[in-house]
This record gives structure tokens, C-alpha cells and sequence, in this order.
């Protein structure tokens, strides 16, 4: 850490420690009200929140987009550029990340500063009207625009001179050029001041803020439009989805890409910037920067429909029948998703080491007692016998835990490790006044210490030794994926077609 690091870091803590203490003194008493999920997003507070207030909140909120290189949903976890960047920085901080995704490109600043996320973070370039409105951070990365253009057809299998003729290279030579663009982009602001500088006419046509960068590059690609601007290393990644586009032509000089905080997040942006310039020479930076937008293999891969979640509302190809069993559980049907990507990857054939078989990994009694033999089970049919066995965890919790959202954490962790030890957490809860009826530092934490004599051997105890952190990191994984497939998948009616599916028993 460089001196001036050191003294930077020393203010941001110092800084800190005499606003907590302030407020201490100034409300004697009083509590500090905890930040939850019913909370107003649209209010002062938030307005006005710095890195003093993420810190009592345990949580940085994150703004961004859902692309192939900011953030997404891959086998089941979250992944991307930004993402990964983002969760370090959360890490450094020492507070957990909850990422939102922006359903409009053309307002994500006006939602940083209405208060509904402390950074935003979408590859955004920094210019001088944004600047007038937010503050960004030290730059992570330049990147130039480039036009994204279609290779003819009639041309591609010839060799590359003779694919240069039909292809752009100047700015001049957009004269009557339609380009599709958001009127709140830097690309649209570039293609005007382009048009000014050089005397050509260009066709700017606006397209609405929820379309993304890489919807359009795909429009180009299909033939719907003709050209389109992005930039080059968000393009680069999207030539190895289609073949026949030309990302070569510059329209800009390089440009500086950062992340943006509130003009009253001054704190927040000092430890930011301190944190960037600590960092981005390091292994982390440069692994994370490769991965995404220079290995380009990885990024083939990432263009599988069947292990990318995407923006068609696809989770698996058995979201169907999830949709309509999760209806009769009362699940949404993304929750129930997250569960099945949990147990099997979405792999019908998946085995456990303990016997468990199948989409939902159910042993083979369990199928049994609904009527199934998990061997030989179809994935609907597995999806049933779960279900039914789920709907039979959650009468009995229904009992035990009258809020919803804590009892779906229960049932969780009994379809995990079995209802005899999440009962015995409970007793263990109630025996050391703990609260029977919430997870999370309660009975969580009982189920926890089961792995030690002193609690398993507790009189209130019955299925004695248990291991219990694989419970506990089952159920915050699955809420996890849970979050993020709210984030990128739509929530979609529940399928009324049944004819597909196989009848839920009770």
C-alpha cells in the first residue's frame, strides 16, 4: 500500500468511527434499525447513504445489467465481469452483495440516485454529462467503439479482401448508414458528434432502454438491422456467438470504463477508488479481465442456451413441469428450479453416493412411498414424487412456523438433511433460548453446533451426531441462486397446460 493509500484509508476510517460515534451520542438508547427487504428504496435515507450506512447494513447494493459480460446466471451461479469484480469489492468491505438488474439502460443513473443501489456498474463509460450527474470511480478499463456490422453473406467463405469491400471502414462512408442505438447512450451521443465532425449524414434510430447492447449486436447478426455500436471488448465477446459479424471499424478513441456512486457517496468513492488502485495490477484483476473478455473458448461456452439462463425466461428445459408442480406447492417456480439446479444440475441420470437418484435426487423409499421407482422414473415423475414430498415438509412446518419465508428455510434444509435433525435445532433452540421459529442465528445456528458431544448429546436431542453445515450451506445456496434467477428470469405465469404433466397426488 502506497503512503498515500495508507493516509487515504486512514480518513475513510477515521471519518467513519466519529460518525458512528456521533450518532451514538446523539441517541442515546436508541436501536439501530436494520435494513430488510420491505424497506422504502425510494427514500432520504437511501438517497443519502455513504459507505457509513452499507457498513450498518451489512450489504452493498449493486446495480447492473444482465449480459454475457456484466452479469449472469451460468449452470446455476452467478458469474460476469462486473459481478465478480463487484463481490471482491463486496468482500473487501467485509458486508454481503445484493446484485439488482436494471430493466432500462437509459435510466440505471436516475436509479442510483433515487437511492435503489449504492454503485452501478454496466461497463459505463465515463463522459461528461454523466459525470455532471454522478461520480465515477477510477477507470477499470479503455475500450473503444466500434460499428458492428453484418459480413454479406455471398462474400464470407471468400477471402478477406475481398470481404473488406462491402464492409464500412471510414466514417465517411456512413453517409445514409441506419444505425440502431439508445438515445441514452454514449454511442448515440458519439454517432451525433461523429455526423457533426464529419459532414455525413447518419440515421440515428433510437431503440427503447430495455434493449441491450448484445440484443442488438444479435439483431445485426440475424439480419433485422444493419449496423449497430458497442463496445469492443462487449463486441469482441459477442463475435464468437455469431460468426458473421464485423467488429473492426473504430468510431471513438479509447474511452474510460468505471464504475459510478452518488455525488454524496464521497466516502464510498474513496475507499473505491483506494481499492481499485490497490487491485487492478494484481492476479484477481487480470483473471477476471481474461476470463471474460479474453478467453474466448469460455465465452463460446457461455453462449449454450442450455446452461445459460437467459433473457427468454428459460431456466431448464423442464421448466414447464416445474411451473406447474411449484403451482401446487406454492412455490414460486423459480425457488423450485434453484432446488432441482441444487440436487442434480438438471441431470436426470445424477446419482448420489447415498443412493438418491434422479432430477430431485430422492432415495429410493422416499419415490416409494408416492408410488415411483426412482430408477427408472421419468424427470416429470421425479419432479412429482419431490414435489409431493416437499408439500408433506411443509404441512408439518406449517405447524411449528407461521411465517412463510422462515418456514420455506426449514423445509430447505429437512428435504437436505432430513426433518429428525432440523426438529432436534428446533428443540435445541427452544432449550437455549434461542428462537425455535427463526434460521438465520437461531435454529440455523443449533443445527450447526449438532456436529459437537455437548449439543448432540443434549437430552432434547434425538437423531444425535449431524453434520450441519451442509444444511446450513444448502439452504443459503439454493436462496442465493433463488435471488439471482429473480433477477434474470422473468416471473412468469404459472403454465396452465397440465396436459403435459402427470397429476400432483396429495
Amino acid at each position: 500500500m502506497t503512503p498515500g493509500n495508507t493516509l487515504k484509508r486512514f480518513f475513510i476510517i477515521a471519518t467513519i468511527l466519529l460518525v458512528v460515534a456521533q450518532a451514538k451520542f446523539c441517541t442515546p438508547g436508541a436501536e439501530r434499525k436494520k435494513f430488510s427487504d420491505t424497506d422504502s428504496l425510494r427514500n432520504d435515507s437511501l438517497r443519502r447513504a455513504d459507505l457509513i450506512e452499507i457498513k450498518k447494513r451489512g450489504r452493498l447494493i449493486a446495480i447492473t445489467d444482465n449480459s454475457s459480460t456484466g452479469y449472469f446466471v451460468y449452470k446455476g451461479e452467478p458469474m460476469g465481469y462486473e459481478y465478480e469484480l463487484l463481490s471482491l469489492y463486496a468482500k473487501h468491505l467485509g458486508v454481503d452483495l445484493e446484485v439488482r438488474i436494471t430493466n432500462n439502460m437509459d435510466i440505471i443513473l436516475d436509479q442510483l440516485n433515487d437511492g435503489e443501489a449504492d454503485i452501478a456498474a454496466a461497463n459505463l463509460t465515463i463522459t461528461s454529462e454523466r459525470s455532471s450527474i454522478v461520480n465515477f470511480s477510477r477507470p477499470l478499463m479503455q475500450t473503444k467503439q466500434v460499428l458492428v456490422q453484418r459480413v454479406p453473406q455471398k462474400k464470407r467463405k471468400k477471402g478477406t479482401k475481398q470481404k473488406e469491400k462491402k464492409l464500412i471502414r471510414e466514417p465517411s462512408e456512413l453517409e445514409g448508414a441506419e444505425i440502431h442505438v439508445r438515445k441514452a447512450s454514449s454511442f448515440y451521443t458519439r454517432l451525433q458528434h461523429l455526423s457533426e465532425e464529419s459532414g455525413v449524414k447518419i440515421i440515428i434510430t433510437e431503440v427503447p432502454g430495455n434493449f441491450e447492447t448484445e440484443e442488438l449486436i444479435g439483431k445485426v447478426a440475424n439480419g433485422e438491422i444493419d449496423y449497430t455500436v458497442a463496445d469492443e471488448n462487449v463486441a469482441l465477446v459477442n463475435q464468437t456467438y455469431y460468426d458473421n459479424i464485423d467488429v473492426k471499424t473504430a468510431l471513438s478513441l479509447p474511452q474510460k470504463i468505471a464504475w459510478a456512486v452518488r455525488k454524496n457517496s464521497r466516502i464510498l468513492l474513496e475507499d473505491l477508488n483506494c481499492w481499485i488502485e490497490e487491485n487492478e495490477r494484481g492476479p484477481a484483476f487480470g483473471y477476471i479481465y481474461a476470463r471474460h473478455f479474453v478467453d474466448r473458448k469460455m465465452a463460446a461456452q457461455r453462449r449454450s442456451r442450455t446452461d445459460r439462463t437467459g433473457r427468454d425466461g428459460n431456466i431448464s428445459v423442464y421448466d414447464h413441469a416445474i411451473q406447474v408442480y411449484s403451482k401446487k406447492l406454492g412455490w414460486d417456480w423459480r425457488l423450485m428450479a434453484s432446488l432441482i439446479c441444487q440436487e442434480s444440475r438438471f441431470n436426470p441420470e445424477a446419482r448420489s453416493w447415498a443412493g438418491a437418484y434422479g432430477l430431485m435426487q430422492l432415495i429410493p423409499a422416499t419415490s416409494a412411498r408416492y408410488g415411483i421407482d426412482s430408477l427408472t422414473a421419468t424427470p416429470v415423475q421425479s419432479i412429482e414424487a419431490g414435489t409431493r414430498y416437499l408439500m408433506s415438509l411443509e404441512r408439518f412446518w406449517k405447524q411449528h412456523v407461521k411465517d412463510s419465508s422462515e418456514r420455506i428455510k426449514f423445509v430447505l434444509a429437512s428435504y437436505n438433511v432430513g426433518p429428525g435433525h432440523v426438529i432436534d435445532a428446533r428443540n435445541l433452540a427452544s432449550a437455549h433460548h434461542f428462537d425455535p421459529e427463526k434460521w438465520e442465528g437461531n435454529v440455523e445456528y443449533c443445527l450447526l453446533q449438532k456436529s459437537k458431544p455437548a449439543w448432540y448429546r443434549d437430552k432434547v436431542v434425538k437423531y444425535g451426531y449431524c453434520r450441519g453445515k451442509e444444511p446450513s450451506s444448502y439452504v443459503r445456496q439454493i436462496l442465493s441462486r433463488y435471488h439471482h434467477y429473480r433477477n434474470v428470469i422473468p416471473e412468469n405465469p404459472y403454465a396452465a397446460d397440465v396436459s403435459a404433466v402427470l397429476p400432483v397426488r396429495n
